[in-house]
């Protein structure tokens, strides 16, 4: 195993995956299932993206289990879920940060901490030394995605804040709400339509079986 460790920002010493693994106590083992998950056989291999969604959640699950804060099956995923995904409220996502604060976990070092595919790609191939024969087309996929995923993101946060802004102004009238940012491609061709990131993903539309 290679042990080159190489922060895929700064270009300095270090992993950042490799440091959290040791700092939430994720076990020796931790880095060998991130790696077998990847180089793993089609049916039973994860992305990136999922990887990092993966090792996320365990943090998470590491940060809550410190504080004695006891939780049910499947609720830390539904936490995770309400701290990152698109499609929640700003007044659910907050109202899950406030719980875990009043529970002593640390969120906003919990929120640095989060990592990016492009962390899980670089502790796996710098660090570990692990290699995919399709790596190189699944980083060009997760380019892809991660660019308009980090687009969408920005534009939803900048809507959320113009909503609540004009909402405090008295500009308009607002309840809780959810902003929802779709892009969508339809082909002209097949007549399939698919959201942006599910055809990335996918490989293409209805006409690949045609």
């Amino acid at each position: 195993m290679a042990n080159n460790e190489g922060d895929e920002e700064t270009g300095t010493v270090d992993s950042k995956v490799a440091r959290l693994i040791d700092e939430y106590a994720l076990g020796e083992g931790y880095g060998d299932r991130l790696e077998a998950l990847w180089t793993a056989n089609a049916g039973e291999r994860e992305s990136l993206r999922a990887l990092a969604d993966r090792f996320n959640e365990r943090l998470l699950k590491a940060a809550i289990a410190d504080t004695g804060f006891s939780t049910v099956d499947g609720e830390v995923a539904n936490i995770y879920r309400l701290l990152t995904a698109d499609d929640v409220s700003s007044g659910n996502r907050v109202e899950a940060q406030r719980r875990l604060e009043q529970h002593g976990v640390d969120v906003d070092q919990l929120e640095r901490d989060f990592v990016t595919y492009q962390a899980i790609r670089s502790y796996l191939k710098e660090y570990r030394g692990a290699q995919y024969e399709g790596d190189s087309e699944e980083d060009r996929v997760e380019s892809v995605v991660d660019t308009i995923q980090r687009l969408k993101s920005r534009t939803r946060s900048v809507a959320e804040q113009s909503l609540e802004q004009l909402r405090t102004v008295g500009h308009i009238r607002l309840g809780e709400f959810r902003l929802f940012i779709d892009i969508s491609v339809l082909c002209e061709e097949c007549n399939s339509q698919y959201e942006f990131i599910e055809l990335v993903k996918r490989g293409g539309c209805d006409c690949q079986s045609e």
